[in-house]
């Protein structure tokens, strides 16, 4: 999942990044408004993180502008402004949740999920499974037929995209843009790499493959 952070606060934004790319998140950051809304008119994010106090373009501009050129993004405000009246303008101005600094962390993803839950109009499973390999997504644990396998934050993330997508052929591109960051370079061997150790992890001692090939167009998660 891709989340867009914009946050000056250089601290903040180290540890928010930080932290979500371990919950094996994608995050694009930008440093001020302006870049956060040339990011969010232009790419495609599950959800945006927003903070109020911004150079060059304040966020609750940035929010009513991006509403204007009609961008559905979830989007989560973060300000050290804690009034009633405060809370108010953020979501009148299109903001869809207001978190107020300092926040807990745990408090935050548990937002994010929420927003992506409800722009999706439907329960958020916890539980994926396909075959006889299962993957629960709040203890983040990964099992085949009742063997417990340890992923890396990063193979979490690029397995639960292919859960998600099971039976739907997905390419690099489509995996670079869902596990990793933009800036990846597209000629990089990152994704084959994973592939690879993810295979020897999920695969290793079964019978039965689960994840395949397609020639000129990626990979699928499948049955046979």
């Amino acid at each position: 999942m891709r989340v867009l952070l914009v946050e000056d606060d250089k601290k903040i934004a180290s540890f928010i990044v930080k932290g979500l790319k371990q919950e094996g998140f994608s995050v694009d950051h930008a440093g001020d408004g302006e870049d956060g809304l040339h990011l969010g008119l232009n790419k495609q994010y599950d959800v945006a993180i927003v903070d109020i106090m911004l150079p060059k373009l304040d966020g609750l501009t940035l929010i009513e502008k991006m509403r204007s050129k009609k961008v559905s993004t979830p989007v989560l405000i973060l300000s050290a402004k804690r009034t009633v009246d405060d809370r108010v303008k953020g979501l009148q101005s299109g903001g869809d949740d207001y978190l107020t600094k300092p926040f807990a962390f745990s408090e935050l993803v548990a937002r994010i999920y929420a927003l992506i839950r409800r722009a999706s109009g439907a329960a958020e499973p916890t539980r994926l499974e396909m075959s006889d390999l299962t993957m629960d997504l709040l203890t983040r644990d990964v099992s085949r037929n009742g063997k417990r396998i340890d992923l890396q934050p990063r193979e979490f993330a690029l397995l639960e995209y292919l859960m998600r997508s099971a039976g739907r052929p997905v390419s690099k591109t489509m995996i670079m843009e869902h596990v990793w960051d933009y800036n990846f370079d597209p000629e990089t061997n990152v994704v084959e790499a994973r592939i690879c150790k993810l295979r020897e992890k999920i695969e290793g001692g079964f019978d039965k493959k689960l994840i395949h090939t397609i020639k000129g167009v990626g990979y699928v998660l499948r049955e046979g």
